[in-house]
């Protein structure tokens, strides 16, 4: 969602990034729909990550984001991600997993999963990481209660694996 915000803001810098959170119409699924257009593959760019993480860090957006977010998990059960779902957005939820690995790890998934060069994800990951620990509303920090799951040399498969034993317990 908040990259959704994040694209929308890149577009229209003149428009207040929380009016733009208001009024976006966000369809989460196998395909991520934002006003009806499917930007699945458009948000993942870095230029959407980094404005993502600026834009998330201004109250009014998290305030729109967070009640869609409520609303939407309240229809239902939902496996959500992001880095306030458990301490902010659903605090109550049956399970908890804070995910986590080493920044190295981290960059190299990542520049696999966009082409680039993981020496320069790893340094844009560091300041955006910081950036989201230490601000103001809802910094990026473990829930309460929540499980530390390290995917450091891990495949997909095995961390769904321990996430499923988690929710077996």
């Amino acid at each position: 969602m908040y990259r959704c915000v994040a694209l929308l803001a890149l577009a229209s810098p003149q428009e207040e990034a929380a009016r733009l959170a208001e009024r976006a119409h966000i369809e989460l699924g196998a395909r991520v729909l934002l006003d009806g257009r499917d930007v699945t593959e458009e948000i993942r760019g870095p230029e959407v990550s980094e404005a993502a993480s600026r834009v998330a860090a201004e109250q009014g957006v998290r305030a729109a984001l967070v009640a869609k977010q409520r609303a939407l998990i309240a229809t239902g059960d939902w496996v959500a991600e992001g880095r306030d779902i458990g301490t902010v957005v659903a605090p109550d939820a049956e399970l908890k997993i804070f995910l986590t690995a080493a920044p190295r790890e981290r960059a190299r998934r990542r520049a696999h999963e966009l082409g680039a060069d993981p020496e320069a994800v790893l340094a844009e990951q560091a300041l955006r990481d910081e950036r989201d620990r230490t601000r103001e509303h809802s910094p990026l920090a473990p829930a309460p209660g929540s499980v530390t799951l390290d995917t450091t040399g891990l495949s997909l498969e095995q961390v769904m694996d321990r996430i499923v034993a988690l929710l077996a317990r």
